[in-house]
């Protein structure tokens, strides 16, 4: 199967209408069948070095199509730069801090105790871990 094909599939899932740049988009991100975590601007110039012409606001706009119909997750990063992640089960990240890079965290070891109440009226929506780490310096 081809990785537009595997694209097109994907879009179907979430009953996606597949336009073309929906088509070049998702195949970039899923075709190969692992997740990813990329930005705009990477998805992008992904697109960009295939050779596929597609504007910057066409991705922000089809990245965010994508996460409303749940085929892909956003997770905020210094409360300014998004990244978008495939994987939608609930799951820790690192980030890179010199690398400006997100990476899945392994789940299995991560044991929240407890959560604070929340105040009367609310509920939790979702609870997003991100540790953020840097290489060590060498001695």
């Amino acid at each position: 199967m081809s990785q537009e094909q595997i694209g097109t599939n994907w879009l179907a899932t979430a009953g996606l209408r597949p336009t073309r740049q929906r088509v070049t988009l998702a195949a970039l991100l899923v075709g190969d069948g692992q997740h990813r975590h990329v930005t705009a601007e990477s998805l992008f110039d992904a697109a960009h070095v295939k050779g596929n012409a597609v504007s910057l606001a066409t991705v922000y706009n089809t990245l965010s199509a994508f996460c409303d119909a749940g085929l892909m997750q956003e997770v905020t990063v210094d409360g300014s730069k998004s990244y978008f992640d495939t994987n939608t089960h609930d799951h820790p990240h690192f980030y890179w801090e010199d690398e400006a890079r997100l990476t899945d965290a392994p789940s299995e070891q991560l044991v929240i105790a407890q959560l604070p109440d929340v105040p009367e009226g609310a509920e939790i929506a979702s609870v997003d871990v991100v540790i953020r780490l840097r290489h060590k310096a060498k001695k």
